[in-house]
């Protein structure tokens, strides 16, 4: 039976992988935050939390990761952790740094001192692209990160790839593009859309407040991604690889067909930050359009060729864009009355 140690266990990737190891024969240990452990509901909602053995991990810690590398001796080690919201990155930019960026450095050092021989996977993003330099955006895109949580993690995709030319280690990077799921949290803009909108079907008196409508992201269905990190955790080498749809969508598309979903008539008008969606239906406002949401730095539009993934990993995403938006949908009905914390 191999070991796999995964941290950001209480994570949206963090859960779907377990559950795709634990299919696949694993021990599945999941590293967390002490802070985190009122917020196992995904590992519940999947049905497999009673099969995970959990253990506190701090980033800010290298003995504690050198501790739990001895302790479980661990074949496969997915980093999952961040601290990964990009817009409290520019409130953070310190924390952001030393947790997404130094906290790799730290977890690949104890790989490398204790046993070298452990596979290692970082999960990097396509945030690193940032102010993009060709579309779409590939393994060999120059990076334009526009975030301390894109600058933060490329430094960390830099590692990987430095201890793996330079110490002969099995460390891979997964360069992944947006991908959502019922089990993310609602500070993400996608489950923000979704559960917002469903508490105003349900009656709430609230109104769905975005940034940027125009922003376009290369969205896919993170149970897809996360085959993607095992199989290049299989590969006879490591190397890079670049997981995306390689289809994108503004957030206004995001929001038309989630309120459609629920039974409104998105009607809009205005402009910039006056712009604003009611119901064809009742009148109601239900989208309005707050400035706090824009990012001081803008990323636009990003969509990913994952070209090499499909010719050497056989990877492919399997659920559609509008697959996805009507899975999270149906699953905001399904919560109520009885919604989880979902942070």
């Amino acid at each position: 039976m191999k070991t796999a140690f995964i941290t950001g266990i209480a994570g949206q990737d963090g859960a779907y992988l377990a559950k795709l190891l634990l299919e696949k024969g694993y021990r599945v240990i999941g590293g967390d935050r002490r802070t985190s452990r009122n917020s196992y509901w995904r590992l519940d909602e999947l049905g497999i939390r009673n099969e995970i053995e959990t253990v506190y991990l701090e980033l800010h810690e290298p003995t504690n990761i050198q501790r739990m590398i001895e302790k479980f001796e661990p074949s496969e080690i997915y980093n999952l952790a961040a601290q990964s919201f990009v817009s409290a990155s520019f409130e953070m930019p310190l924390l952001t740094t030393d947790v997404t960026g130094i906290g790799v450095l730290r977890m690949l050092e104890a790989v490398r001192q204790v046993n070298p021989e452990t596979k290692f996977y970082q999960a990097s993003t396509s945030e690193m692209f940032g102010q993009v330099r060709q579309v779409p955006q590939n393994e060999e895109t120059p990076f334009y990160p526009r975030s301390p949580y894109g600058t933060a993690k490329l430094f960390a995709h830099w590692s990987t790839i430095n201890y793996r030319e330079a110490h002969g280690m099995f460390a891979v990077s997964g360069i992944l593009f947006n991908h959502e799921s019922p089990l993310r949290s609602r500070e993400f803009v996608s489950r923000k859309i979704t559960s917002t909108l469903a508490d105003i079907k349900n009656g709430a008196e609230r109104t769905l407040e975005l940034g940027n409508l125009d922003a376009k992201r290369d969205w896919g269905f993170a149970g897809d991604y996360v085959e993607g990190m095992w199989l290049m955790m299989q590969r006879p080498e490591p190397g890079d690889y670049v997981l995306a749809t390689g289809e994108n969508h503004s957030v206004r598309e995001f929001v038309n067909l989630s309120a459609r979903h629920f039974g409104f008539e998105p009607v809009w008008e205005g402009e910039g930050t006056e712009e604003k969606a009611t119901d064809g239906k009742t009148g109601r406002e239900i989208v309005r359009v707050n400035p706090e949401f824009f990012r001081p730095a803008e990323v636009r539009e990003l969509i990913g060729d994952a070209s090499k993934a499909k010719a050497e990993l056989g990877w492919k995403p399997g659920v559609s864009f509008e697959k996805l938006v009507e899975m999270m949908c149906e699953s905001e009905l399904k919560r109520r009355p009885t919604e989880v914390s979902g942070d």
